[in-house]
């Protein structure tokens, strides 16, 4: 039977996204939402945690607080936390880490903060059990992940139920140098409001990360299907029925019927483009080229949006980055006339060679730099005449409405042409070819997991680690791994065929 007992919970994000995050959250039924820097607070049950993990494509983590409390200073802190029933979370067989944020006067070294709650929670298991017996610690793939936050003698405890940060969506087998952020790559798409309404281009695309993002949003398939495995799935109370049934469910899935494009001057990029593309199961979605930007002379029709991230001469720079924000904008203005083009970029210099004016700048970081994403609606003529004949530039925002959640919800459902009418009467596995996705080991429905030992007797969850991909994410140049077999869990409610795999992978 679902547990319908409510409880708190924090979705940590980017500064930027909360009011996407926010509209999100409100979209699985989350009650009482409210937004803060860098993470929104809701209430739910565990249908609530299990959804917010596998669907919402702006949260970086859920977090489900458990224990608060005041502490002047260390030794307060570990009496208090030493008082907290250890058990209701965890078990002696269970290994748990500690992950520690502290703004305070009185707790400034937020290493010494995790050894006093280590100590308190080992010592609570010594008291009662022994003094040989005490859960494990572990830095990585620990069974209970516990968050401690500080707010000057405020301590907030709390479990971490996604583990990996949920931009890790599982799809990804090879990158270029400095891709962006898969949650920042979905928050900008659905900042400029894009559902998979009209044609969706990318003509610096690089590894493909707003291409896979956006196809996954067009056909509505959860970000979080492709992932091993999450936090939660460890805990004393973790429903594995109802999380069966909400991992596996596909009835809000639909076809892609919007042109999504994307292209890059390097033949390398657009391979790891395509092999990405291949492992999130969207291929078909999406039409992939070699070209330089200079070449494109014709857009998709009718006009859509267009959404890049170009270098910004820091990490990836290109021979001439003037020229190459020059011709950004000429391109706009000659190829991509109609459409909305939304650039996230560094340096006001190189957003000024564009030579057009932005009608919406929205500050975003991207990794440790402040960025900026820039809304350019590409209008033929100028200005003046396009006002004059009814074209709108910006939207007139309600004051009182985050301008995150206003973009997010600004389109109505009934106004997008995945509406019932559009469905044929194939079923949704049909029309996604869905024995079609890459094959993913090591789900938990699949009984040969079981049976395999993991190549880390340390480590047992050295099984959920691809020493290939990790080799590509380590290595600066890109590269495409060896073919080694599906790197993703199986979603595990029908049979596939190998034929049906081979074509895929």
């Amino acid at each position: 039977m679902i547990s319908n007992d409510k409880f708190e919970m924090v979705a940590k994000t980017f500064q930027g996204l909360e009011g996407v995050l926010a509209g999100e959250l409100r979209g699985l039924g989350a009650e009482n939402v409210e937004e803060g820097k860098r993470m929104v607070a809701f209430r739910g049950n565990l249908e609530t945690l299990y959804k917010a993990n596998l669907c919402c494509r702006t949260a970086l983590r859920i977090l489900k607080p458990f224990y608060k409390f005041s502490a002047k200073d260390p030794d307060d802190l570990y009496d208090k936390a030493k008082d907290f029933d250890w058990s209701s979370v965890m078990t002696l067989d269970k290994t748990f880490s500690i992950d520690t944020t502290a703004y305070s006067a009185e707790f400034t070294h937020s290493r010494y903060v995790t050894y006093r709650i280590k100590d308190a929670i080992v010592d609570w298991f010594k008291d009662r059990y022994g003094a040989d017996k005490r859960p494990g610690v572990r830095l990585k793939d620990a069974d209970v992940m516990i968050n401690v936050h500080i707010s000057g003698t405020e301590v907030t405890l709390s479990l971490d139920s996604s583990g990996e940060s949920l931009h890790k969506r599982g799809y990804r087998v090879a990158q270029t140098e400095a891709p962006i952020n898969e949650v920042l790559a979905a928050g900008i798409i659905m900042l400029s409001g894009w559902h998979g309404e009209c044609p969706f281009v990318d003509p610096m695309c690089g590894s493909g990360t707003f291409l896979v993002e956006a196809a996954l949003i067009a056909a509505n398939i959860n970000p979080g299907i492709y992932r091993k495995g999450f936090a939660f799935e460890h805990w004393k109370d973790f429903d594995s029925e109802l999380f069966d049934r909400l991992y596996n469910d596909e009835s809000g899935e639909r076809s892609v019927e919007c042109p999504i494009v994307g292209a890059d001057i390097s033949p390398k990029a657009v391979a790891i483009a395509e092999s990405n593309l291949k492992s999130a199961g969207v291929a078909k979605y999406v039409d992939l080229k070699v070209m330089p930007l200079s070449k494109w002379i014709e857009a998709p029709q009718p006009a859509g949006i267009v959404v890049t991230n170009p270098p910004y001469g820091e990490r990836i720079s290109a021979p001439d980055m003037d020229a190459l924000y020059e011709t950004i904008g000429t391109k706009l203005k000659h190829v991509f006339t109609g459409y909305s083009a939304w650039i996230i970029g560094y340096r006001d210099e190189y957003f000024r060679k564009i030579g057009l004016s932005a009608s919406e700048k929205i500050p975003l970081y991207n990794g440790a730099l402040e960025c900026e994403l820039r809304e350019y609606v590409i209008f033929d003529g100028d200005k003046k005449s396009f006002m004059a004949a009814g074209g709108r530039i910006k939207e007139k925002r309600d004051e009182e409405t985050p301008r995150q959640t206003n973009r997010y919800d600004r389109r109505s459902r009934d106004s997008r042409p995945f509406g019932k009418d559009r469905r044929n009467d194939r079923g949704f596995g049909d029309r996604h070819d869905r024995d079609n996705r890459p094959s993913r080991p090591g789900d938990r429905r699949d009984n040969r997991f079981k049976a395999e030992q993991p190549s880390d007797p340390e480590n047992p969850f050295a099984l959920r680690r691809n020493p290939h991909a990790l080799k590509s994410i380590g290595d600066k140049k890109p590269s495409l791994p060896p073919q080694s077999g599906p790197l993703m869990r199986s979603r595990g409610w029908k049979k596939r065929d190998a034929d049906n795999n081979s074509e895929n992978n």
